[in-house]
């Protein structure tokens, strides 16, 4: 393989960070911070390919977060973050790449670029990091008193992804191996190699107390807002249930359809199918194919939501509108809502359900079917 390798490393134990879940698993807009840092290279034109390094108990933490990605396995990482890089680059030796990107995991807001002007610089040297400058006056002191200061001119702050001529870092850390240096331009530095400086950005900051998730959240404020619409008909049939938005309700006729014809979660499926622009439910699930033969509505409605998140997306509202003279809505609204919501995994505040006559006006008002539309609003 030549080209560009990503190792995102998120092998530390996250003790630091004090939640319920590591930091590199726990959840940014909707998607772990793991997931949203190997999106920011699978979504760069310049990046070859992308691996991860974990710590060994966060195997089933790692699958969540990547699941969908199709990406090689992780590398288990050390005790260190050192031992941990030296392992994920060991295991690039056989593909050969000309070279790597060393990223930390917990910097989920990585922009593409950043990572092209790291690339760029490694025309000229073996070695390159994103920094910022240090504009605040650095004090040394024991939390209560100082004890000095320090002259800021020529400080900087360093950020990652850390780029390097791949077969240089590797013998840079081979070299080093067994030292506990904070970075891989330490390692780089300590082997004599030439290592360039590029602009960084204040969003490339890393999550390592529970404040900064919050403050990352702050960076997907608006995003890139998208809307979709959906409607769908079914006509009664024999039978005496209906589905609707995931609830079987007790009724005088069935619906009529290839599957459970949940007229509610079709037009919600199409509604976010819309808001990707990745088609409609037909195109997804055909009727003309015997699989999806009375098969329920939630595994279309499911499908649609992770491919929002396949895609670095959250899904931040859906409303759905029930149109029929019959049978009521209103008792079942709380449950429909909640049903969605567990199909989906998002919260049930996100969702509205209403219902609504056409006045015995149409087939709706004349009792021979139900109709459905829908919006969504997905976020990136």
């Amino acid at each position: 393989m030549s080209g560009t390798v990503a190792l995102v490393v998120g092998a530390g134990e996250g003790r630091r960070f004090g939640g319920e879940l590591p930091k590199q698993y726990s959840l940014l807009a909707g998607l772990p911070v793991m997931r949203r840092s190997l999106l920011a290279f699978l979504s760069h034109p310049e990046v070859t390919a992308v691996k991860a390094v974990i710590h060994p108990n966060h195997w089933d933490l790692y699958q969540d977060a990547a699941r969908g990605l199709n990406l090689p396995d992780p590398v288990i990482g050390g005790a260190q973050r050192q031992v941990s890089v030296f392992r994920g680059l060991e295991s690039l030796v056989a593909d050969k790449p000309d070279k790597v990107l060393i990223h930390d995991a917990a910097r989920p807001l990585l922009s593409g670029a950043v990572i092209s002007r790291v690339l760029a610089a490694l025309e000229d040297a073996p070695g390159a990091i994103p920094a910022l400058a240090v504009a605040d006056t650095l004090k040394r002191g024991d939390g209560k008193t100082i004890s000095g200061t320090f002259e800021r001119q020529g400080l900087w702050r360093a950020q990652t992804p850390q780029g390097f001529r791949f077969a240089d870092i590797l013998n840079a850390h081979r070299q080093m191996e067994g030292e506990e240096l904070t970075d891989d331009a330490a390692v780089a530095e300590r082997a004599g190699l030439v290592v360039a400086m590029v602009e960084g950005a204040e969003e490339n900051f890393k999550v390592t107390q529970p404040g900064d998730l919050g403050r990352a959240e702050l960076f997907f404020g608006a995003g890139d807002v998208r809307t979709g619409m959906g409607f769908d008909v079914h006509r009664f049939a024999d039978g005496n249930q209906v589905m609707l938005c995931g609830i079987n309700i007790a009724h005088d006729h069935g619906l009529e359809g290839h599957s459970d014809a949940d007229v509610g979660l079709h037009a919600l499926t199409d509604a976010i199918l819309g808001a990707i622009g990745a088609g409609d439910i037909g195109s997804h699930f055909p009727p003309t194919d015997p699989q999806w033969k009375g098969v329920a509505s939630d595994v279309f409605l499911r499908h649609a939501g992770e491919l929002v998140k396949d895609g670095g997306g959250r899904i931040s509202n859906l409303d759905v509108t029930l149109i029929c003279e019959a049978p009521k809505i209103g008792p079942h609204r709380d449950a429909m809502r909640k049903r969605i919501a567990q199909i989906l995994e998002i919260a049930e505040a996100r969702i509205g359900v209403k219902a609504t006559t056409t006045e015995r006006l149409g087939f709706t008002g004349r009792g021979e079917g139900i109709a459905a539309q829908a919006v969504a609003t997905v976020i990136f």
